[in-house]
């Protein structure tokens, strides 16, 4: 089978490598994303795997059919830049990675609320200029603040599970409760009252049409004034420029965000030598009270093995399974 890789950097490449020592499958690799200026790079393949901000809409399926390619296998889980009914209709077979280490994202949202709470990211600059002065740095203690967790899988049940560890009152939000994280303390409530109640609120669901700008001037209305939003999930999950109005009134007062709506043009790629073209992305910087990283949750050594270890799981399964479709015709 032959395969070509989107979105891959050397980090992938590595790794991707590891896990296909001694199988049959052959790997191509190309950094620049899957889209349909692009698509002329599948010609020749059995099959593509895509990262996050790959662009697989139904044009760009239709032409990977066309292509001879028959196996779209994504290394995250999310599948939200996926046109799946496009895929289903053409008889593509889509794989997605489930569940790559959700601790890694779960910690990386804990060392958001950290930073944003303690104030790191300004006492690190501080210390270097030699400003020791602690006026502006004021904190609060974790233990005993409310903390609503939207989206209770497996990376909002890990980070469940490290707030209940400093002592927060965890509540959540779910369409499937987890008997587990009820019987460790956590109490699901509707999504009003879980506004209503936190202090600090973290986003852990899909990105679907229900989820679509789920924090916006409506949601926010209903929250705490001083709110801290965290945000590891997807960036269409957060309205970027009502959620600056909310900053500027005060309603929000932590944000913290590892993914943005129109991240595609700018994350996982060096942009240091440019003039980035997004004036809400440059405004939102210019907050003290906002932290936001590049799309790094999930990048630890773990979570990085197992996406390659399942993506070539996923590709050498497709491939046994047509391998015995032919036997049998």
């Amino acid at each position: 089978m032959k395969i070509a890789v989107f979105s891959c950097k050397p980090y992938d490449k590595r790794t991707l490598s590891t896990y296909t020592q001694n199988t049959n499958l052959s790997m191509s690799y190309f950094e620049s994303r899957l889209s349909m200026e692009t698509i002329d790079l599948v010609k020749g393949f059995d099959a593509v795997s895509c990262f996050v901000n790959d662009d697989v809409n139904a044009d760009v399926i239709k032409r990977l059919k066309q292509q001879g390619v028959n196996t779209i296998a994504l290394r995250c889980a999310g599948f939200n830049n996926v046109d799946l009914e496009a895929a289903k209709q053409e008889g593509i077979k889509v794989f997605h990675v489930p569940d790559y280490s959700p601790t890694s994202v779960a910690e990386h949202a804990v060392a958001l609320i950290m930073t944003l709470n303690r104030k790191t990211h300004r006492a690190y600059h501080r210390v270097k200029e030699g400003n020791f002065a602690l006026e502006g740095l004021m904190g609060f203690n974790l233990e005993g603040r409310t903390v609503g967790c939207v989206g209770t899988g497996r990376i909002g049940a890990a980070f469940c599970r490290i707030m209940k560890g400093f002592g927060c009152n965890v509540l959540c939000f779910d369409l499937y409760p987890s008997d587990e994280l009820i019987g460790m303390g956590c109490k699901y409530v509707s999504l009003d009252e879980l506004y209503n109640q936190s202090d600090i609120i973290s986003l852990h669901c899909p990105l679907n049409e229900s989820t679509h700008h789920l924090i916006d001037n409506q949601s926010l209305s209903k929250m705490k004034d001083g709110v801290m939003i965290i945000n590891t999930s997807r960036g269409a999950l957060v309205h970027a420029q009502e959620a600056i109005d909310a900053l500027y009134n005060k309603k929000i007062g932590y944000l913290g965000l590892d993914v943005y709506e129109q991240e595609n043009e700018m994350f996982f790629e060096d942009m240091s030598s440019h003039i980035i073209q997004d004036s809400v992305f440059q405004l939102m910087l210019t907050f003290p009270n906002v932290v936001v990283t590049g799309h790094q949750g999930y990048f630890t050594d773990e979570a990085l093995s197992h996406i390659a270890e399942t993506t070539v799981d996923n590709l050498l399964h497709d491939q046994n399974e047509e391998s015995h479709q032919r036997k049998l015709a």
